[in-house]
């Protein structure tokens, strides 16, 4: 390797060491780099103008990550929400080079919000979301209020007329999907589901009966029922009967069943590998416990969905950028042109606001306002 590559790499690991002073075998200062690298091999690179790092306070912000992880647990807030506070945290710690918690003021978090915006440019439903974080941060782990950070205004978001798909677009994208990706994408736009409710789905979600689909621990830990469209029923009964096979399976191979969520394998011991939990959207192959050493089954995960429907989206040529929630997008806006009250669509939806479900009447032709149309036409 040349020199600055070398040295580079003498940077890191330091810097590494620094920030983590509660490590065995940390490298003494007085130990020369050089004398461990041994002399530099000839080369003819020219070294990049790399800058130094700033010094270290060797705060590693372990507590804090704990007790943000408590704090969020205890509110019985999303996975996602703690991936995602967990994230903006590391990068409020980098930013401030790893400076001790106590010693954060509100300084930090408008220079942070204004590096986001100034040199990060990012949007404003980003901003918007670092700043939560942070708040959360302040009040529940550390304790104190952030003030007023002055300077820094919280980001505006901009009107956002979401993507919608027509009848044959629609079509057009599940002619290209295998099973069961058509079958997600069908109750996408059936029901106007989100991808993790649809994912989520157990057998016990299903009432063929009275032909309703029941979505448990929806956003924001709410439940709501959604008509279960008459058009996919038998797909659904042959997805039931493959799950029944499979099940059987699975209980030959003596597997430890699904993942149940919070303390519910200790509530209900066997209820992990009775067939009213199983998934309707099965992962194909079983996970490995690390801790236990024993295997379970988790759902379909999200990313081959959304790489499933990527490729149909390109194998038909749609000249409209679609993703999983497009045809979420569309249930709305179809019942609303079908002169479904609003009032009805948020509740399929699962809006808590009105205003939410109010952006899809841009999305749709208003009957009492005349039709806009261009002078080009007349």
């Amino acid at each position: 390797m040349p020199p600055w590559q070398q040295e580079q790499a003498s940077h890191a690991v330091s810097l590494y060491f620094d920030l983590s002073p509660a490590l065995p075998g940390s490298v003494p200062a007085s130990v020369s780099t050089s004398a461990v690298r041994g002399p530099a091999p000839a080369t003819n690179s020219t070294p990049p103008q790399v800058s130094e790092p700033a010094a270290s306070t060797g705060a590693s912000w372990r507590e804090e990550f704990t007790s943000l992880t408590q704090e969020i647990k205890i509110r019985h807030y999303s996975p996602k929400t703690l991936d995602t506070y967990k994230l903006w945290l590391r990068k409020f710690q980098a930013f401030v080079r790893s400076k001790p918690p106590e010693l954060l003021t509100a300084t930090d978090v408008k220079e942070f919000l204004t590096w986001l915006a100034v040199k990060r440019q990012v949007a404003a439903s980003t901003q918007n979301q670092a700043f939560n974080a942070l708040l959360f941060f302040f009040r529940h782990v550390l304790h104190r209020e952030f003030g007023k950070v002055e300077g820094v205004v919280r980001a505006k978001r901009r009107p956002y007329i979401p993507v919608v798909l027509n009848r044959e677009e629609i079509e057009a994208v599940l002619a290209r999907l295998e099973p069961p990706y058509n079958l997600v994408v069908k109750l996408l736009y059936g029901c106007g589901l989100r991808l993790f409710e649809c994912l989520n789905l157990r057998v016990q979600s299903l009432n063929f009966d009275a032909g309703i689909i029941t979505v448990h621990d929806g956003k924001g830990q709410k439940d709501r029922t959604v008509p279960l469209p008459k058009a996919i029923l038998p797909a659904m009964r042959v997805q039931i009967d493959a799950l029944k096979i499979l099940h059987q399976r699975d209980l030959t191979r003596k597997y430890a069943g699904v993942f149940l969520m919070n303390a519910l394998d200790e509530k209900y011991p066997n209820a992990a590998r009775e067939f009213v939990w199983q998934w309707i959207f099965p992962a194909k192959d079983l996970t490995r416990v690390p801790e236990t050493g024993e295997y379970r089954r988790y759902h379909l995960h999200e990313t081959q969905v959304q790489k499933a429907i990527r490729k149909a989206v390109a194998e038909a040529q749609l000249c409209k950028r679609a993703t999983a929630h497009t045809f979420r997008h569309s249930f709305a806006s179809h019942l609303l042109g079908a002169n479904y009250d609003i009032r009805t669509i948020q509740e399929l939806l699962g809006h808590s606001d009105l205003k939410t479900t109010m952006i899809y009447t841009h999305t749709v032709k208003s009957s009492t306002i005349k039709e806009a149309r261009s002078p080009l036409d007349f």
